[in-house]
């Protein structure tokens, strides 16, 4: 991306420190990565986008619009393909000149002004899975020196951890939860406590591939508990709130549990009484129920478990 080294090409100057009082917020963050970025020479847009919504869509902002006011901000279809959902996705920074963009995004790039000849998109990583992600525009691919190269994903480095400090400070949570791993008295049961972080579905589904693979579980069952699983965990980070748990049980079947801290009216409605079929949890649930041998919910106090059952065909 257009990373400059000190003394080369990028200016040196002083950032305004906020008084010792004030709470950074998102704004903040991203409206200081902006005004760095854009000041590098040859730079002519900068994008900033964090996830929401379960990882479903990308919450965006870009430095053409006024960074001296609160910033406008726009919704990106985290669906959508292009190379910041790809690179949101997959943890991997993308930069080049346009023409090694074109092959793999070629609409996008038909929509970028012909004085965009480069472009650097990097993301913005938290403890095991990226949290949103930056885009550079640039005038010349030869401005992606190697020493741009190198230094701003150290830039981006340091917005990603700003990010995490102001989530800590609103309450939100930063990072997928560790798991807790099997119980040491269960060889057949597993136990993961995952955040509320858009990227949980991903770590839920492969503790269960991990774990259904170390137990000979043949192919197609892995993939269709996956999809199950990925289903559920998403509704739970959607309308649950707080912590979610997930609860394998592997004998002569396989049950899945997801349970959230939503209380009793945080869980989905079942897919018939569902008022809007067409809403994401409603196909979600609607899918495991085609898929699963059987599902089902129950709500309490405490939150709402929604758990579903796979056979799993005896080894050959």
């Amino acid at each position: 991306m257009a990373a400059s080294s000190p003394g080369a090409d990028a200016p040196v100057r002083a950032r305004p420190e906020s008084p010792p009082s004030s709470v950074p917020t998102y704004d903040d963050v991203a409206r200081d990565l902006l005004r760095e970025l854009v000041s590098w020479p040859g730079v002519s847009r900068v994008g900033f986008a964090l996830i929401e919504g379960g990882g479903r869509r990308l919450r965006f902002t870009a430095s053409d619009r006024r960074l001296d006011a609160a910033l406008e901000w726009c919704h990106i279809d985290a669906f959508d393909d292009v190379p910041f959902t790809t690179v949101v996705r997959t943890g991997e920074a993308v930069m080049g000149g346009r023409e090694e963009f074109e092959p793999r995004w070629p609409e996008f790039v038909s929509r970028q002004p012909e004085h965009v000849r480069a472009m650097a998109v990097v993301p913005l990583l938290g403890e095991g899975a990226p949290i949103g992600g930056v885009i550079v525009y640039l005038d010349d691919e030869a401005r992606l020196d190697a020493s741009r190269r190198e230094r701003l994903p150290g830039v981006v480095a340091e917005a990603a951890s700003a990010v995490r400090r102001v989530r800590v400070r609103s309450g939100g949570h930063a990072v997928p939860a560790g798991t807790d791993g099997p119980h040491e008295h269960e060889q057949d049961r597993a136990r993961l406590l995952i955040d509320d972080d858009p990227r949980s579905a991903g770590l839920a589904r492969r503790f269960l591939r991990d774990r259904l693979r170390v137990a000979g579980v043949d192919d197609d069952t892995v993939d269709t508990a996956e999809l199950c699983l990925s289903e559920l965990v998403t509704n739970s980070i959607l309308h649950g709130g707080g912590r979610t748990e997930v609860q394998i049980a592997l004998d002569d079947e396989l049950t899945v549990s997801v349970r959230d801290e939503g209380g009793p009216l945080g869980g989905p409605a079942a897919p018939d009484l569902d008022e809007d079929p067409l809403r994401v949890h409603g196909r979600g649930l609607q899918l495991v129920e085609v898929l699963a041998s059987s599902w089902g919910s129950r709500r309490d106090d405490g939150g709402t478990t929604v758990w579903f059952t796979l056979a799993v065909p005896a080894a050959s």
